[in-house]
């Protein structure tokens, strides 16, 4: 019998650390950004700041470590250009390293018109994919993966990713009651896994003492006041 508490725990712990490293990291930064949809956010995730061979090993293990707990079965990993591409790779050697050697491959963005041509490198797309990404902020890149995967003759099953910001979505400049992550779950049939979630960062901040955490902590939590979603939907 799984033990379902013992599970949640280790999950909990899991982002806990991923927070941790992050912030530590630089890649998890406070202060004033500007998101693709003209908010002003109060914290800013740049995956792009992984930028050394000790972040991107320990980043594709804490990203191994979901995926393994998270009990999706899946044939291969595929990453989406740009970023999707190293996430892919080091990622496929983690799970290899840990027991589950997969395919994976990425795409160009723009077609090769010499040698073996074509968007798509490295293994041939087959079977039930994981796509690999760091954030999901409208789904687009989560239906241009799809379509690319279908394409070739694969199912796009699932999708992991970094952090999700439990935040609405826009639609048309419109915001709308649901996130890009339940856009993709509920209107795409895909499964996601996130190794952390808006509310672990607000877990993280509350957890550490200080002036300046807490006040990160009250913009982040009235950043989530403002246009957080419901995740009972």
């Amino acid at each position: 019998m799984v033990d379902v508490g013992a599970h949640s725990q280790a999950k909990d712990e899991l982002a806990q650390e991923f927070v941790q490293f992050a912030v530590e990291s630089g890649v998890l930064r406070f202060g004033e950004f500007k998101t693709k949809a003209g908010r002003m956010s109060p914290y800013f995730f740049n995956a792009g700041l992984f930028d050394d061979g000790a972040k991107m090993g320990r980043l594709a293990q804490f990203y191994a470590q979901a995926i393994v707990a998270s009990g999706m079965e899946f044939d291969m990993v595929f990453g989406p250009a740009y970023k999707g591409i190293p996430l892919a790779a080091t990622v496929a050697v983690e799970l290899a390293r840990l027991g589950k050697n997969v395919p994976f491959a990425y795409n160009r963005k723009e077609a090769k018109d010499h040698g073996e041509g074509g968007t798509l490198v490295g293994a041939p797309l087959a079977g039930r994919v994981l796509i690999i990404d760091d954030v999901m902020s409208a789904g687009t890149a989560a239906r241009e993966s799809i379509a690319l995967i279908r394409a070739a003759g694969a199912t796009a099953h699932a999708v992991v990713i970094a952090l999700d910001r439990q935040e609405m979505a826009t639609e048309n400049g419109h915001d709308v009651a649901h996130s890009a992550v339940q856009y993709v779950r509920h209107q795409l049939g895909l499964q996601v896994c996130a190794i952390a979630k808006l509310a672990d960062l607000l877990l993280y901040l509350s957890s550490r003492g200080g002036a300046e955490m807490q006040a990160h902590h009250e913009r982040v939590l009235a950043y989530r006041q403002r246009y957080g979603v419901d995740e009972r939907t």
